[in-house]
């Protein structure tokens, strides 16, 4: 009998401790709210580049021959016609005295061309005279007619002479010029591929030599824009960029060019778009690499909310109730009543919206659980 009593007191005991087990209280939830609020929002695209001068200027050399002097180096502030770099015009010279001595021999070659025409009119005449007196035959005078012929040919040929001469001496001139690297525009040297002593050669093409920034005080950043972003951009929008060097400064700039022109890295089309910003201080440097956005769009005054509550989807959503957040913009209350909103620009962090709202309204972001001592769960969506 007490063996049967003591059975039924834990049955009994067992049986208890299920009933309040399935009477454990659901775990309290408590909501993160945020509030909507009226400002402005702004669209941008995202993108990176590289700083460059507006202007650079390859300087190269259209002559062969040995670096004798340099007169610029880097960071070299030079001025449109200025002597950077002189290249030994020995054999330069001696090609432009051959020139003129050979201009020289072509002229002489013309004033005897020309006196031999003329004593050839003058024997001719003579003959002619002796003809019509009968004291000649006729093929005398043909033959003297003949010869001012030919003279005056000779003469037109050391005419010709004298203008390839002449051009022959232009271009040992000019080549001359050429052993004289000036700088081409007012600006700063930028690079420089030289030194004294070497040797450089421009047969096949023109080596550079030096590099020349036009105008450092104003600069442009060649911008990568992803080919999804590109429709969305127009010459003229207003754009921002940071650069490594100046992490807490803000440079300011405007689209100047987008460029037709495709590139394809790795299956990923961009377009170079052109960032022109103003540089007066110097700070910014050829080759930095800058991270840009450009405002594509704005809207000013309106109602806008945390992105974190469009995504919110509220616990165990039932049946359609699921299908239809998962379709239409909501935004939840802390009671969580659903209300359809229309949503429109989005700066990534907020987004500008519509409908049967009105500011200052507290909205659900995330839900919190609470679970046995103090646990807790957060589940934003």
């Amino acid at each position: 009998m007490k063996k049967l009593l003591l059975l039924l007191l834990i049955v009994g005991a067992a049986g208890g401790g299920l009933y309040y087990a399935s009477r454990k209280p659901e775990p309290e939830r408590s909501f993160i709210t945020a509030v909507i609020t009226r400002g402005d929002i702004t669209q941008t695209v995202s993108a990176t580049g590289r700083l460059q001068a507006v202007n650079t200027v390859e300087v190269g050399t259209q002559v062969s021959g040995t670096i004798r002097e340099l007169f610029a180096d880097y960071n070299s502030v030079v001025t449109k016609g200025q002597v950077i770099a002189v290249i030994d015009s020995t054999l330069f010279e001696a090609e432009r005295d051959r020139a003129k001595a050979d201009l020289d021999a072509s002229r002489a070659a013309v004033a005897e061309a020309r006196a031999n025409v003329d004593d050839a009119l003058r024997t001719y005449r003579r003959k002619a005279t002796l003809y019509e007196r009968d004291f000649i035959a006729a093929s005398e005078v043909d033959d003297a007619q003949r010869s001012v012929a030919t003279t005056r040919a000779r003469l037109a040929s050391a005419q010709a002479a004298v203008a390839q001469a002449e051009a022959t001496l232009r271009r040992a001139e000019a080549n001359l010029g050429y052993t004289r690297i000036v700088a081409p525009v007012n600006g700063v040297v930028v690079g420089k591929n030289i030194s004294a002593g070497q040797t450089v050669a421009a047969s096949y093409q023109t080596p550079t030599l030096f590099t020349i920034a036009e105008d450092l005080t104003q600069m442009q950043v060649e911008a990568a824009v992803d080919e999804a972003d590109i429709g969305y951009l127009g010459e003229g929008m207003k754009a921002s960029f940071s650069v490594d060097a100046y992490p807490e400064e803000l440079f300011k700039g405007y689209v100047h060019q987008i460029r037709l022109e495709p590139s394809s890295s790795e299956h990923v089309v961009t377009y170079t778009t052109i960032i022109r910003v103003g540089n007066p201080e110097r700070k910014l440097k050829p080759g930095m690499t800058a991270n840009v956005e450009i405002e594509t769009a704005t809207a000013s005054d309106v109602l806008k909310v945390p992105a974190a509550a469009l995504r919110f989807v509220p616990p165990e959503p039932a049946g359609e109730g699921k299908e239809k957040a998962a379709r239409t913009p909501q935004l939840w209350t802390k009671e969580l009543r659903p209300i359809a909103v229309e949503t429109g620009l989005s700066d990534g962090s907020h987004t500008e919206i519509s409908g049967d709202v009105e500011e200052g309204m507290e909205v659900v972001t995330a839900v919190i659980d609470s679970e046995g001592s103090g646990g807790r769960n957060r589940r934003p969506f």
